[in-house]
């Protein structure tokens, strides 16, 4: 038999502050009420139902407010993906996944769960992409994909060299 609880912070997959839901009575027993995620539902606490309503809406503002701005910031980065790819193809050996895309972004400080990169499939071939990002319930983002090989050998080597202070390496006489 189901108990009533009024949750007091947002729990995913089962509502947000303020929500009254019913659970198992050992799911409140042992977890919810003594992690003060919830309280029994009784008359006295679903006076405080409006308390929890109102820091519910400031929360969701927040939030909106700043899935809004980190949307406009997103929108702005390109991601390059360097992936060897067989010559003259454009098929690409290996895939760019959204834990890849998800990654990229961590490194660029923009720490967004891989869940909420839609990529339907992998990218396995070169060239421009956009994918989207879900932000909030009605805020996505797009984000600019570029799927490159690597440069070619030599001009690899003389950017090496270069750096050196532009000597070449000297060849062995035989």
């Amino acid at each position: 038999m189901p108990v009533e609880v009024i949750l007091k912070t947002k729990i995913e997959g089962l509502g947000s502050e303020a929500d009254i839901v019913s659970v198992k009575p050992g799911y409140a027993r042992n977890f919810l009420i003594p992690k003060d995620f919830a309280a029994p539902a009784t008359l006295a606490t679903k006076r405080q139902v409006e308390e929890l309503k109102r820091k519910r809406a400031e929360r969701e503002a927040r939030e909106l407010n700043e899935a809004q701005e980190f949307s406009g910031k997103l929108g702005k980065l390109k991601l390059v993906f360097i992936l060897e790819s067989g010559e003259g193809q454009e098929k690409v050996f290996g895939a760019i996944t959204n834990q890849d895309i998800a990654n990229k972004l961590k490194e660029l400080g923009h720490d967004i769960d891989r869940k909420k990169i839609d990529l339907p499939k992998p990218i396995k071939e070169l060239g421009e992409y956009e994918v989207t990002v879900k932000l909030a319930a009605e805020i996505q983002a797009t984000l600019h994909i570029t799927v490159n090989h690597p440069a070619p050998k030599e001009e690899a080597e003389g950017e090496v060299t270069e750096a050196k202070g532009g000597k070449k390496p000297k060849a062995k006489k035989a």
